[in-house]
């Protein structure tokens, strides 16, 4: 069976759409045939991605979305469900990686990690969890890292909200076992995204950046979530960890 099969027809939401792992993903399924509804906060962005898609034959609905702001994520979900009835997938991709060692004392990042990494993807689970109950169907795949399974100077903080989405997610797998909704994690290790952009202190940004040599394009990102959802209805694929081939950490 072809993933596409699966994939056409399915509403998915994605948050943190309009560049990046989001953006990627968002053109690959909707090549697939899926009707997405994107968020992201850059409006020019995030209605420009919608306009080409549906130009190439998409159904796209585009909603500038803060997932910081838990309005902001339930009209993204009530929009989906507003014109298609349902919400068969919630990608929660939004993410910050504003990285340094902790004695830079850079609090406003920890909590800037922290509100959209770990609130922002609780938001999503809230926003859409109803309506899969009520549907008993659907599917979450949040996004961590590498980083929520290692931790490396400089990342300490990052890496804990990325395993923070690893537990939220096995948490959240578990309790939904009996409303038939299935649940993915997916790690990326270095991947072409501007998370490397959100570093407010020059030396790890530098050091990032040149870490960032070996990343993969986010097409790589978004392949791995089309084979999680193509899966068969009574295949769950809970967790993806993958890295370029080149990377070592």
């Amino acid at each position: 069976m072809d993933v596409t099969d699966k994939i056409k027809g399915k509403i998915i939401v994605i948050t943190g759409a309009s560049s990046g792992l989001g953006e990627a993903t968002a053109r690959l399924l909707a090549a697939k045939g899926a009707k997405l509804i994107i968020g992201a906060r850059r409006k020019d962005r995030i209605e420009d991605l919608a306009q080409e898609l549906a130009a190439a034959g998409g159904d796209v609905l585009a909603r500038v979305t803060d997932v910081t702001r838990r309005e902001d994520v339930e009209g993204l979900v009530g929009a989906a469900v507003e014109r298609f009835g349902q919400i068969d997938v919630m990608i929660n991709n939004a993410g910050l990686m504003p990285n340094s060692l902790l004695d830079r004392l850079k609090v406003d990042d920890w909590d800037r990690m922290i509100d959209v990494n770990i609130k922002g993807l609780l938001y999503g689970i809230a926003a859409a969890l109803p309506h899969m109950q009520h549907q008993r169907s659907g599917h979450f795949i949040n996004v961590a890292s590498v980083a929520g399974h290692k931790v490396r100077q400089g990342s300490t903080v990052y890496s804990a909200t990325k395993h923070a989405v690893r537990v939220i997610s096995e948490g959240l797998r578990q309790e939904v076992k009996p409303y038939n909704i299935r649940t993915t994690i997916i790690s990326p290790g270095a991947v072409e995204t501007e998370l490397p952009d959100s570093i407010t202190d020059p030396e790890t940004q530098q050091t990032t950046k040149a870490f960032y040599k070996i990343a993969i394009p986010a097409a790589s990102f978004a392949r791995a979530v089309a084979f999680a959802i193509g899966q068969p209805d009574d295949v769950d694929i809970n967790e993806i960890l993958f890295r370029p081939t080149a990377q070592e950490y």
